[in-house]
């Protein structure tokens, strides 16, 4: 057996790597989530259907014109999403959003999804929080999107100048008040005439996500579709 084998197999013994979404032990090949997690994540396939059969476009009808509203995954209370996510916001696990993202973003490209669009765009973190949490979440799944898909993605395109609350306990009103217009593309050329996927970790009443469509759209965005890596029933 070759040596780095060997060693790399010892390091596994001593310090095992475990499923980011059930923390049994991965196998060897194995990305951060389990073969077996994989297999039962609850997946929203809403790249399959028609706009006028998806909820999660419904959720933007006559608040923004949204082309392709997508999802990955359904978030559920104390599963394995929620454990995903957990991991990915609070506990530095970068590479769970880049590899959610990865995945999907092949999915979308094996549907045919890909001409669609022209660049990857995260929702940003305001400087103070980013400081704070020392990464955005977000962009770490649109960097992986990017990557599935074969575009490219723009990390700063948008700007977050004012610092909000947390939306979690917010109504929906709450959030929208909470979200206009603190959002602002500082270079338009970023994205004027392009057809832009903007990127977020969670989809609950969609008040971000409306409010940075817009700026995107006033900065002359050809058209936004959103994905996200789950979104919440409302």
């Amino acid at each position: 057996m070759p040596i780095a084998t060997l060693l790399s197999d010892t390091f596994a013994l001593l310090f095992p790597r475990v499923c980011l979404a059930c923390t049994d032990p991965l196998s060897r090949g194995e990305d951060h989530v389990c073969t077996g997690c994989r297999a039962q994540l609850p997946y929203t396939d809403f790249h399959r259907l028609p706009a006028t059969s998806n909820p999660l476009a419904r959720r933007f009808w006559g608040k923004v014109p949204v082309r392709h509203a997508l999802s990955y995954l359904r978030f559920q209370k104390h599963g394995r999403v929620q454990h995903l996510l957990h991991q990915l916001k609070y506990r530095g696990q970068q590479d769970v959003g880049r590899v959610l993202g990865r995945w999907y973003g092949q999915e979308l490209r094996e549907a045919g999804l890909q001409p669609d669009f022209d660049v990857v765009v995260p929702v940003p973190l305001h400087p103070r929080k980013l400081a704070r949490r020392g990464y955005n979440q977000s962009d770490s799944f649109a960097e992986g999107l990017a990557t599935g898909l074969h575009l490219p993605w723009h990390a700063t395109a948008l700007r977050r100048h004012e610092f909000t609350e947390s939306q979690t306990r917010k109504s929906r009103l709450q959030r929208w008040e909470n979200v206009a217009d603190v959002f602002t593309v500082p270079e338009a050329a970023t994205v004027a005439g392009r057809r832009v996927l903007l990127v977020d970790d969670v989809l609950t009443t969609g008040a971000t996500l409306e409010a940075c469509a817009a700026a995107l759209l006033a900065a002359g965005a050809a058209e936004v579709n959103i994905a996200t890596i789950a979104c919440a029933d409302r």
